[in-house]
């Protein structure tokens, strides 16, 4: 049962040292009670209490690994309702489903293992693969496994067909699918044999509740919920609702879920996709490999599960882009990674060469930054002088963001000598503006 703040104070070393980072042992008791911070932060706990803390201490939705041959994933750990309230941690698996069946299976899986996509400098690919057993499923994971090195997870309801295939992916962390009130204590006990994590269904989450409980008499942690639901609609209201109550200390729902993507139809599957990674999801399985369909679900459940307080950055220095001469211009941007790929991709894309000045705005888009006083003319001096620019250049020509046009004459008074000129608002009026404006 979760602890108040006022039973965590009481176990702790109570001495404010505030190494902790909070200025009081009970201002650090509130926020573990609030399951905001981790128990880890205190270095003078004991261990007795460290025992007695770690319900409290726990995220309310279990940690699950799925791993294999160096590759993992894990989901789960979750703490909040909204990702503004704190953040998401971490991201749902994207697996392709498969039938043991398909006579082009190792083609399939080799097209969908190699698939790779970059976005913002970060490589996305799929997480994984859940094999249907409508066919010789030993064989299947045999081919599955020669051609990717990614988790699986393999479905089926027969307790020795899944013993035997999962005696060849020895050392791995693999989910079975799916145990209900009929099988539970057969998958149970080869779920334990094999260290594999097993999905649970039933047609509500009473009955679900019901049955985790079961499963844990047998041993059994890692689980994961697959919430049923007649539609879409009704997923989403037992997602909403599991998460709810499992961040209410209710142990039995605490566990990350299962979405199959196409179970209302193929025709929707993307959109269904994605309203699971919003709402909950830990795994969201696809029966669909289209590149034009698995990019946007890439990109949306990296912006959802990015940390609000935490911008995605790019280190602060000097880029070069087709090769630039001493006489190429110096284009100035700030550190936040949309902006620094905006104008990056344009300029590339244009074949002109440039130096790219990026500045350490803490990850601010330039706007904000310049708002914030994070990019400013003294900024974007020290910048200039502390790369060395001045080195790689013959003609000290420096460009700045339309939109602190402002900054001109301030940069000017810190960088003299230097020729500064102003440019577009928009990165993708850059390549126009090379060719008219500094030729």
């Amino acid at each position: 049962m979760a602890l108040s703040g006022i039973q965590i104070y009481k176990m702790l070393p109570q001495t404010n040292c505030k190494e902790c980072g909070f200025p009081t042992c009970l201002a650090f008791a509130m926020k573990l009670a609030a399951k905001q911070v981790e128990l880890g932060t205190c270095p003078y706990v004991s261990e007795e209490s460290k025992k007695q803390l770690a319900e409290s201490a726990a995220p309310p939705i279990r940690l699950i690994t799925l791993k294999a041959n160096g590759t993992e994933l894990k989901v789960g750990n979750e703490v909040v309702m909204f990702r503004h309230e704190k953040t998401f941690y971490n991201k749902p698996g994207l697996f392709l489903r498969v039938k043991a069946s398909d006579p082009d299976l190792a083609k399939k899986i080799a097209a969908a293992n190699a698939y790779k996509v970059s976005y913002v400098g970060m490589e996305f690919t799929l997480d994984g693969f859940a094999i249907e057993a409508d066919g010789d499923l030993t064989a299947a994971v045999k081919t599955v496994r020669s051609a990717t090195r990614h988790p699986l997870i393999l479905i089926a309801n027969d307790a020795a067909l899944l013993d035997s295939s999962l005696s060849l992916l020895a050392g791995e962390g693999t989910l079975i699918y799916a145990a209900d009130s009929s099988n539970y204590e057969a998958l149970a006990e080869v779920a334990k044999k094999h260290k594999a994590a097993l999905v649970v269904k039933a047609d509500s989450l009473d009955d679900l509740a019901d049955l985790t409980q079961k499963v844990q008499t047998k041993g059994m942690e890692e689980i994961v919920l697959d919430l049923g639901g007649k539609n879409l609609g009704e997923w989403l209201m037992r997602s909403t609702q599991a998460r709810r109550l499992a961040l209410k200390n209710f142990k039995p729902l605490g566990y990350p879920t299962i979405f199959f993507a196409a179970q209302n139809g193929p025709a929707k599957e993307a959109v269904y996709a994605a309203q699971a990674i919003a709402k909950y999801a830990g795994f969201v399985v696809l029966d669909t490999f289209a590149p034009e369909m698995i990019y946007p679900l890439l990109v949306l459940r990296e912006n959802i599960y990015t940390d609000p307080q935490k911008p995605i950055q790019v280190q602060p220095g000097v880029y070069e882009i087709n090769s630039p001469k001493p006489e190429s211009p110096v284009l100035v941007t700030t550190n936040f990674s949309i902006t620094y790929f905006a104008v990056a991709n344009e300029v590339e894309g244009s074949g002109l060469p440039a130096w790219l000045v990026v500045t350490d705005a803490e990850g601010m888009s330039v706007l904000t930054a310049w708002a914030a006083g994070k990019f400013d003319a003294e900024r974007i001096a020290k910048a200039i002088k502390g790369f060395n620019v001045a080195d790689k250049v013959s003609r000290k020509r420096i460009v700045l963001p339309g939109h602190v046009a402002v900054l001109s004459g301030e940069v000017e008074e810190e960088l003299p000598g230097w020729e500064v000129r102003v440019g577009p608002r928009e990165a993708v009026d850059l390549p126009a503006f090379m060719k008219q404006a500094l030729n």
